[in-house]
């Protein structure tokens, strides 16, 4: 089956005041989510075939509920914030959607997650994977039309997402990982610290921005 990419995000301070170093780049911010009974928040930048979060832990006690413990997005962010992610890590999550609305399984080992935000019956696949690896999440739900009805032009002039390279300290052995690189979403290169560098329109501006050390971004637009 099909898949592509729908949203990415990257582990942030609280509020996400990195989310400012994108702004003054010309990309203009979408509205802010509250992720109610996770925990968690996050500024978004949507494109016309995917999005960028900005994610931190709003509520520590939520984050580690028993509702929310299993996706280990509080040992995630919790990690990044004390400095661990060059070692143990992951700042980043991928999330996938189906390319073909005929065929919408998951297409790799994951438990099903139905969190309070979410109405039923709509759920997310988790990917059997620790944080060392991204966050690798399935949603069934989602369809490429609905990021094109949230896009905005953005100052920059980019546009969509075409490609992503993750440097990442350890190996990805899991079989979410695999299905994913071998999808052609994603590609790997080993390094010492987690960098996620994002193609935009296939590079056809020839221009490169590096967002360290306020983030672990290199756009190649």
């Amino acid at each position: 089956m099909a898949i592509e990419l729908d949203h990415l995000f990257v582990c942030t301070a609280p509020g996400a005041p990195e989310a400012e170093e994108l702004i003054r780049f010309g990309l203009r911010e979408g509205p802010p989510n509250q992720h109610p009974g996770q925990g968690t928040a996050c500024r978004r930048f949507s494109f016309a075939n995917a999005m960028i979060e900005l994610f931190w832990v709003s509520d520590a006690e939520e984050a580690q509920s028993e509702g929310a413990r299993k996706t280990l997005l509080w040992e995630r962010w919790s990690g990044h914030e004390s400095g661990a992610t060059s070692f143990s890590t992951s700042p980043f999550g991928i999330c996938l959607r189906p390319a073909d609305s005929e065929n919408t399984a998951c297409p790799f080992p994951a438990w099903e997650y139905r969190p309070a935000y979410l109405p039923d019956p709509l759920k997310m696949h988790i990917g059997d994977a620790g944080v060392e690896e991204p966050m690798w999440v399935y949603l069934d739900f989602m369809r490429r039309s609905q990021r094109e009805q949230w896009f905005a032009e953005h100052p920059a002039g980019i546009r969509a997402i075409t490609g992503q390279t993750l440097t990442t300290p350890v190996p990805l052995l899991s079989a979410a990982s695999q299905k994913i690189i071998a999808s052609g979403i994603l590609s790997t290169q080993s390094g010492s610290k987690p960098l996620l560098e994002i193609e935009f329109d296939h590079h056809q501006h020839k221009q490169l921005t590096d967002f360290r050390p306020h983030l672990p971004f290199v756009f190649h637009w």
